[in-house]
């Protein structure tokens, strides 16, 4: 078998990445200095960013369907008895063709935001496109170093062992995993928004809109595809429930509530012109919770289906997480001040203040979802004891603070 589908594949990611590296530089440097040209440039590095990685998810297309065991991925998922349909969807059934499925996603919305905003929002985009391709540049260099989807296979096996059973005997399958990673990755693009608006030390009326929508797009993927989730951990797994407060089922429940506690946030501050920094804070909050999130499963360190094989990927995910940490709080420490509130709540007893409330409630339900999940993880690392948090505790949690919820959901 030629080994063009490798050579091809490993390619288009190294263009994708010298796109990416190159358009955050230019884009960070355009914003500050509100240059035209740069921040047309900065477009055009999107542009090929997002061409590069869609395509080369094609040729893992192309090479899985002509069984082109060659390719390291296709010898590890690849398999000539696997059916049409489950051969494509074997692009997301393993770690490394889930990365490169993330990054053909962010492609799709780094190119989709680029070209919405082409024209708008001048003061703001070098600032956003900048911040988004760095993040691009990170999975691209995943893909191109400790990934490697696209690595030479020698000698070439004459058939590999096909895609996880589990992948192959429900149609949810196919359409879950993408349903979610459509909310997941596209918590990058709000995150770029909120970086924007605190380097500029400023959030404009107009900049509200597009981080609203390009929160609610995420938002209502990744609302699907808990909803399919659940019902297929329900079908297949037979857990006896749609929900077992299992950590990867977490791990997606975690930005979900963010994200909702931002819509809330975003409703009185369009009303009432306070709560910026707050609402910047869960937007950041959201997309840092995304990144846990992928950390939990392909890290090794949760027991659960969902989960991954152990990686040296999991690692970089932590280090990657913590440096994001830094820069969001680093930003809301250096700029928070800058984004004054320009008006106030009239009455304690009034709609925005339900709002607000239950804006608080959907933030001490996060922490309490996150602290349940990783406490475990903790223990044994600070103290070498190994403990289990269970449904009961989740239960006994989630259960006032989600009566507590309809009713301000009531009042407000």
């Amino acid at each position: 078998m030629s080994p063009v589908n490798s050579s091809l594949g490993q390619g288009l990611v190294l263009l994708g990445l010298g796109a990416a590296v190159f358009g955050a530089v230019v884009g960070l440097v355009a914003g500050q200095r509100q240059s035209l040209r740069g921040l047309r440039i900065t477009q055009t590095a999107a542009y090929v960013f997002s061409a590069a990685m869609v395509l080369a998810n094609l040729v893992m297309i192309r090479a899985l369907l002509a069984h082109d065991f060659s390719v390291s991925y296709v010898a590890h998922v690849g398999s000539r008895s696997t059916p049409t349909l489950f051969t494509i969807v074997s692009l997301w059934s393993s770690l490394e063709g889930s990365i490169l499925f993330w990054g053909a996603i962010l492609g799709v919305y780094v190119g989709a935001f680029t070209y919405s905003n082409r024209d708008r929002y001048r003061e703001y985009m070098g600032y956003a496109l900048g911040a988004i391709l760095a993040i691009s540049a990170f999975f691209a260099l995943l893909l191109a170093g400790p990934a490697h989807p696209f690595a030479s296979v020698f000698p070439v096996p004459s058939d590999g062992p096909g895609p996880n059973p589990l992948l192959q005997n429900h149609i949810l399958m196919v359409v879950h995993p993408p349903t979610l990673y459509l909310g997941y990755v596209g918590m990058t693009i709000p995150f770029g928004i909120a970086v924007a608006a605190l380097l500029r030390g400023r959030l404009s009326e107009g900049w509200l809109k597009p981080l609203r929508r390009w929160t609610l797009i995420p938002w209502m993927f990744l609302s699907v595809g808990i909803v399919m989730g659940g019902w297929w951990a329900y079908e297949v797994l037979g857990w006896g429930g749609y929900w077992a407060w299992d950590p990867v089922e977490n791990a997606s429940f975690l930005p979900w509530l963010a994200a909702t506690g931002y819509l809330h946030s975003s409703v009185v501050q369009e009303r009432k012109r306070i709560l910026k920094a707050w609402t910047l804070s869960l937007v950041m909050g959201a997309f840092l919770l995304t990144v846990l999130g992928t950390f939990m499963t392909r890290s090794g360190v949760f027991n659960s289906v969902h989960s991954f094989t152990q990686s040296p990927i999991g690692p970089i995910f932590l280090i990657f997480l913590g440096l994001m940490l830094l820069v969001s709080i680093g930003l809301i420490a250096a700029r928070g001040h800058m984004l004054e509130p320009e008006g106030t709540i009239d009455a304690v007893a009034s709609r925005e203040t339900a709002f607000l409330l239950n804006n608080l409630v959907f933030v001490i339900f996060t922490f309490t979802v996150l602290l349940g999940t990783i406490f475990p993880l903790v223990s044994e690392a600070v103290r070498g004891v190994k403990l289990s948090v269970g449904e009961p505790y989740f239960n006994r949690m989630a259960v006032p603070i989600g009566l507590l919820l309809v009713f301000l959901m009531g009042v407000g």
